[in-house]
């Protein structure tokens, strides 16, 4: 508990303190924001605000996390580094989009299966590493099976060690490329893709948490609830992991807040993207990531409705934009009130989820 509270602490007091010093780092190096011609137009003001902010959140979780298992003497375990993995990874894959834009001076960087191939690059060598290293229990971080509250009974590995583990790697590129694209199509207001962020990472702080206190392979298990015990490697690590991301986002949102004084940009959208599938994975939540990350499910699901009935349809439109935050900006909203909104909507599908977890242990 004291390295999970101090984990978050320090990042926050990071990001918080030291976002002013890189907002003018960055504008020195002229990493401003470029904005798309077919936005809103409201959203051009926005030109040459500095970005690249997942830099700073990246740092912050970093100097926070193992900062806190240096002054705590705690072990750092090989699932905690897989999400930091997982994060520095997708990171360095946004940060290469975002360089490119500020280099070349434009709003679009690197094509989208450029992107995509670097996603799949960095899940994959996520996937391999995640499947390794067993505890002294015999536990992988990760497991070939599929998960939702708990490892479900469909194990890939059924097929074959070949075919079950070619298709885990699908699963956890899918898994992570929906999950990191998801978090960047939300990036699109002040503030909504590091808030939703917030509500997210924050639920794997209350799942690893509860994981650890009910773990299979922990001393103080009541023996009338251990058929109920959790098969998952180093939760308290995961948790305490994610305390340090919320930790960083929740000083960062200080600065990123409308009027934003520096935005995420794609380094920070796909590291938070990443984080989040990572931490779904190793806690063995998959499918719940629907409705954990549903926010950011239903941003991309407006995008892709969008562009299937103009195809459909042959040039008419469901919403006035897409993804669905303009939409409700082009109808006159606030872009404040959209994001308050939506920060709503998120929270309560996060509440929706961790009650989905909590409900699943009650009633097993």
């Amino acid at each position: 508990m004291v390295a999970l509270l101090t984990a978050g602490a320090l990042a926050m007091a990071f990001s918080l303190f030291l976002t002013p010093l890189f907002v003018k780092l960055f504008k020195k190096l002229e990493w401003g924001q470029f904005i798309r011609d077919d936005g809103p137009k409201s959203h051009h003001a926005k030109r040459g605000t500095a970005t690249m902010g997942g830099l700073v959140i990246i740092a912050a979780t970093l100097f926070g996390f193992f900062t806190a298992m240096l002054i705590t003497g705690d072990a750092i375990s090989v699932s905690a580094l897989l999400v930091l993995f997982m994060m520095v990874g997708l990171g360095a894959v946004g940060f290469i989009d975002d360089f490119t834009k500020t280099r070349k001076q434009r709003s679009l960087g690197l094509t989208g299966w450029a992107k995509i191939f670097g996603q799949v690059l960095v899940a994959v060598s996520f996937g391999i590493l995640a499947i390794n290293f067993p505890s002294a229990d015999a536990v992988t971080p990760a497991s070939t099976a599929i998960s939702l509250t708990r490892d479900l009974p469909i194990d890939l590995m059924i097929l074959g060690p070949v075919i079950g583990v070619t298709l885990y790697l699908i699963w956890t590129s899918f898994i992570v490329t929906a999950a990191s694209n998801g978090v960047n199509v939300t990036d699109g207001l002040d503030g909504l893709a590091t808030g939703a962020s917030i509500l997210a990472i924050g639920s794997y702080v209350i799942i690893g948490f509860w994981q650890y206190n009910q773990s299979c392979y922990g001393a103080a298990l009541a023996d009338d609830v251990k058929y109920k015990c959790y098969e998952v490697r180093d939760p308290l690590a995961l948790a305490i992991v994610a305390a340090a991301i919320c930790g960083a986002l929740i000083g960062f949102l200080w600065w990123n807040t409308s009027p934003a004084s520096i935005f995420l940009g794609d380094t920070g959208s796909l590291a938070l993207g990443g984080a989040i599938a990572a931490l779904a994975i190793l806690t063995r939540t998959e499918l719940l990531l629907v409705l954990i990350g549903g926010l950011f499910v239903i941003e991309t699901g407006s995008v892709i409705v969008q562009r299937a009935y103009f195809k459909v349809t042959r040039g008419k439109r469901i919403f006035r934009m897409s993804p669905i935050h303009h939409h409700f900006e082009l109808k006159g909203w606030a872009e404040v009130t959209v994001v308050v909104r939506f920060w709503i909507v998120g929270g309560l599908l996060v509440a929706a989820g961790v009650g989905t977890f909590y409900l699943e242990w009650i009633l097993r």
